[in-house]
């Protein structure tokens, strides 16, 4: 008696990694949630149970990027120990990383998109994420902090953490050292001279970063 063939559930992440595939085989984005699953052989009914339209499908893949990201970080059982300078360095490191597994994925993404407003409307959700993640940071430090002149503002440290992811993506895009060496330079110089600024001890950090910046400046053309 033949058993029965063993079929494979279909799950979110199984969409989203047979999305990623699809565009870079591609070159394109799905044009329809139809065409979509069937290209990559999957039922409509189960893209539904997790996406609504393909739109929802683009945005999910940097959630994603997040949401692995601080699982990876937070499976480190010596995470919960550290500062919050460290966490955030912590952070940086592990997204980059990830990213760098999906280089290609994440370069056609973000050049594709010629229109700036929809490379934000793809990337909101991460930006809240970021700031939510930067902001719980700081408040767990303003608790441990006796006098209220000494802590750090919420809200403007939580946007300084996005514009500065930001600023780190760019800049990993134009990359082309060796394993993305002065990427890591970057996230650390640019962690400490933020946490510095906060900590009104910026002088040292501003000069030093600003020197680097200076001799990548090719950053800016």
């Amino acid at each position: 008696m033949a058993s029965a063939k063993k079929t494979t559930k279909i799950d979110k992440q199984i969409i989203i990694t047979k999305y990623m595939q699809y565009v870079l085989d591609y070159e394109h984005y799905p044009k329809s949630v139809y065409k979509f699953c069937k290209d990559v052989k999957i039922k409509e009914e189960d893209f539904y149970k997790y996406f609504g339209n393909v739109d929802a499908l683009i945005r999910s893949v940097w959630n994603e990027f997040f949401s692995n990201t601080h699982q990876v970080m937070l499976d480190n059982k010596e995470y919960e120990n550290f500062s919050s300078r460290e966490k955030m360095l912590t952070f940086f490191y592990t997204f980059f990383e990830l990213l760098k597994m999906n280089r290609s994925f994440v370069l056609f993404d973000l050049d594709t998109d010629n229109d700036s407003l929809k490379k934000m409307k793809k990337l909101s959700g991460l930006r809240k994420q970021v700031r939510e993640f930067a902001a719980k940071l700081i408040e767990d430090d303003n608790e441990e902090k006796q006098y209220k002149l000494t802590q750090r503002p919420v809200t403007l440290f939580a946007e300084g953490a996005w514009i500065q992811l930001v600023f780190l993506l760019k800049f990993w895009i134009d990359d082309d050292s060796a394993d993305f060496e002065k990427t890591d330079m970057a996230i650390e110089k640019s962690v400490n001279t933020i946490f510095d600024v906060f900590d009104n001890t910026p002088l040292d950090s501003i000069i030093d970063f600003s020197k680097f910046l200076w001799k990548e400046k090719s950053f800016w053309n």
